[in-house]
């Protein structure tokens, strides 16, 4: 999504405002229509393409009560539009699909791998995964960065996986598949629902000979830790396995790289941010932290309710679907001050960026130890950033993604220094 700033009086006929159709999302910015609905209907009923209504809900307050209250608003029938009406096959059986106490079960385990002190035992190695990453593209003197970002979850997470590195780039094209089957970039059949079918049988045959690998090469990762994990008094099925894998690997795959280029496309709007982190390296942190909220790549998470409740003065009965936009909360002026603007120094940042509540994402601390590293490689002094072409936006209604950003990254001292010879 393009992301941009609404004019104050923005007119916005909510009559007409349809937040499923993906192409809004690809050709222009819904932030306008956020914004009046936070203010007009900040729980506001829509119909899905599929016929099945859905409750949009827009405020800040309101979409962390939605994410937080787990005995009300369940993850288990799905947590993305697409599931609207439908429901998830894979309910109840990944932590993404899970409520408490399951949810905690399979989630405790894995934040000994991902959690701050996981990822700290691991600093040197994803540090020298994203260096690895980044040389090319500065060497080549830039590049499509859209496509360098999407092989960034793997460089931070593939080894934390335990997943083979001759399979990372399969991985990595097969997830961004999986969260974008209806961008024509990664169509893989003659409707989304063969791109998904594709997308999914690609990816498990490729985790599957991850897993067999692991078996005769167990780890300290992933790989080997699930299949060892009691869920229900069993152990985990090899399905079971496969399905949190892929949970994971969706949710690094629709942060990160999202939130790595829509930071730089303000930077290269921005030469003055760029230069006060060049010229100090300790404002990296803030701007990660900026830079998800200002990118909320995953634009919404979804929840059903699992028992009559309402919200703020709306009823809601038991089994109704629920929106929780939190690209809107994100922007919402209850919260943040000066919302539409990218602020260095924003103090607290309370963003929804990775989630709130049981379901925060998993991955926090390896996203944002990531991020730091690539900007720590990408932003020095005498460097210039520029467009070498038009962006493409992702055609989605659930990420805030680019598929392709050409970029020319070019260092002024050393072409200076060849100039003068």
């Amino acid at each position: 999504m393009k992301i941009t700033s609404p004019a104050p009086d923005t007119p916005v006929d909510l009559a007409t405002v349809d937040l499923f159709d993906p192409d809004r999302y690809r050709d222009g910015c819904q932030h306008a229509v956020w914004r009046s609905l936070r203010r007009q209907a900040p729980v506001w009923r829509q119909r899905a393409a599929n016929g099945s209504d859905f409750w949009s809900v827009t405020r800040h307050a309101d979409c962390v009560r939605v994410l937080r209250d787990t005995e009300t608003f369940s993850s288990e029938d799905g947590t993305i539009l697409a599931s609207v009406g439908i429901g998830d096959s894979a309910g109840g059986l990944t932590i993404t699909l899970m409520d408490p106490p399951r949810h905690t079960d399979v989630r405790r385990p894995a934040m000994r791998l991902l959690g701050r002190s996981g990822v700290q035992r691991r600093m040197q190695l994803v540090s020298d995964r994203v260096a690895q990453l980044v040389a090319p593209f500065v060497a080549d003197a830039g590049g499509d960065f859209a496509l360098m970002a999407r092989r960034l979850p793997m460089a931070m997470f593939g080894d934390l996986m335990g997943v083979p590195e001759e399979l990372w780039d399969g991985i990595a094209y097969w997830s961004t598949v999986s969260i974008a089957p209806e961008d024509a970039e990664y169509r893989a059949g003659r409707s989304v629902e063969e791109t998904m079918r594709s997308a999914h049988h690609e990816l498990f045959t490729l985790l599957t000979e991850a897993l067999r690998y692991r078996r005769r090469h167990p780890g300290d990762d992933l790989l080997t830790v699930l299949p060892r994990l009691r869920l229900d008094g069993r152990p985990m099925s090899d399905r079971q396995v496969m399905l949190n894998c892929y949970s994971y690997l969706l949710g690094a795959h629709s942060t990160s790289p999202h939130v790595a280029g829509h930071t730089l496309m303000v930077l290269m709007r921005r030469p003055d941010l760029w230069a006060a982190v060049a010229a100090d390296p300790e404002l990296i942190g803030p701007l990660v932290e900026e830079g998800v909220r200002w990118a909320s790549p995953t634009h919404h998470l979804v929840r059903r309710v699992a028992r009559d409740t309402q919200l703020g003065d709306v009823p809601m009965a038991e089994g109704d679907w629920v929106c929780a936009w939190v690209a809107s909360a994100n922007r919402d002026e209850a919260v943040f001050d000066r919302p539409y603007e990218f602020l260095l120094d924003r103090r607290p940042n309370p963003h929804l960026g990775f989630g709130a509540g049981p379901h925060f994402c998993i991955g926090t601390p390896l996203s944002r130890v990531a991020l730091t590293l690539l900007f720590g490689h990408l932003i020095r002094p005498g460097v210039e950033v520029t467009a070498a072409g038009e962006p493409a936006h992702l055609r989605s209604n659930w990420i805030n993604g680019l598929t392709h950003m050409p970029i020319a990254y070019r260092e002024l001292n050393h072409a200076n220094h060849t100039d003068s010879r």
